[in-house]
């Protein structure tokens, strides 16, 4: 079962190096590493070039998050394509095995594994990761929401149905909807556990959560998301946040992120809805999530040592 692995990457030689090292030791032979670079300026290709990885250049005017994937994907030779950011990296050696186990199940498209934030991640995005992506796998889920900076497809699926390019965000979803529609599972693999790190300003977060809900309108023409929706979503995620801040001891530490992070995340989620311009390659150069299954429940304890980084 051979699998590929494909990076998307721009100046990303902070993180990239400990990625290419939890995908060295994992206990997988066989793994081909596909790094799809847009034109970075840093040391991020000769840094995947250490590691024996494949260069796919695409330049930053012809960049669209599908359009990467789609050249990753298309340079890539295994059975099953797993899509990671450049900014993740695994916890476990295990972590591609987990996430390839639910594709015994013939009749299954995806499978995407657990997410977890690092030190320089902002507290709501925690709290995100943790309602997100929870501790019990789902071998089979009832929507068809994914993430790609930590999922897998299978490539013969691919070739009949490449990522939509024009997406200004959200070709996993649009993926993996599309998958659904033709009778296919999406699994949840709470094993296949990797850290995404962020360390988003203001700004940041206001753009990634704009250009996610224009993307999730180009894919449900007729969503809406509302002022009414904004106020409600913004004070009840940071409510729920302010609370559990405080529950850990940590509220005088994080409230204020908290605020700014909320409110950037539905107010970018209300602009993008409501967006009326141009899409176009500047746009693609320059959400509001599904719901899932939020219940609280024990994981089940894993036998397996975390790959030691130092």
């Amino acid at each position: 079962m051979k699998c590929s692995v494909v990076i998307r990457a721009y100046n990303e030689a902070k993180d990239i190096g400990r990625l290419l090292e939890g995908i060295k030791q994992q206990n997988l032979d066989d793994v081909e590493v596909i790094l799809v670079d847009s034109g970075s300026t840093d040391e991020t290709v000769s840094i995947a070039e250490n590691y024996d990885a494949t260069i796919v250049h695409i330049s930053p005017e012809n960049f669209t998050f599908g359009r990467s994937l789609n050249y990753g994907v298309d340079a890539a030779s295994g059975e099953f394509i797993v899509n990671v950011s450049a900014h993740c990296y695994p916890v476990y050696p295990d972590w591609l095995e987990q996430l390839l186990k639910p594709f015994d199940d013939e009749n299954l498209a995806v499978s995407y594994g657990k997410q977890r934030g690092g030190d320089t991640n902002q507290y709501s995005e925690h709290q995100f990761f943790r309602q997100y992506f929870p501790d019990i796998s789902q071998p089979r889920q009832g929507h068809p929401y994914s993430h790609n900076a930590n999922a897998a497809i299978r490539r013969s699926l691919w070739e009949q149905h490449p990522y939509n390019e024009q997406l200004t965000g959200l070709e996993d979803l649009a993926w993996s909807s599309w998958a659904m529609e033709q009778g296919y599972g999406i699994a949840y693999t709470a094993e296949a556990e990797i850290i995404h790190l962020h360390d988003e300003k203001p700004a940041q977060v206001h753009n990634r959560y704009r250009r996610e809900a224009i993307a999730m309108k180009q894919i449900l023409p007729t969503s809406t998301f509302s002022l009414w929706n904004f106020l409600r979503l913004w004070l009840s995620s940071t409510y729920s946040d302010l609370l559990e801040a405080k529950r850990e001891k940590v509220l005088d530490e994080h409230w204020w992120s908290i605020l700014w992070f909320r409110f950037l995340q539905y107010w970018g989620t209300y602009q993008g809805y409501n967006y009326s311009g141009k899409i176009d390659a500047q746009l693609h150069q320059g959400f509001y999530y599904p719901p899932g299954i939020l219940s609280e429940k024990t994981p089940a304890p894993r036998d397996v040592e975390p790959i030691d980084y130092d």
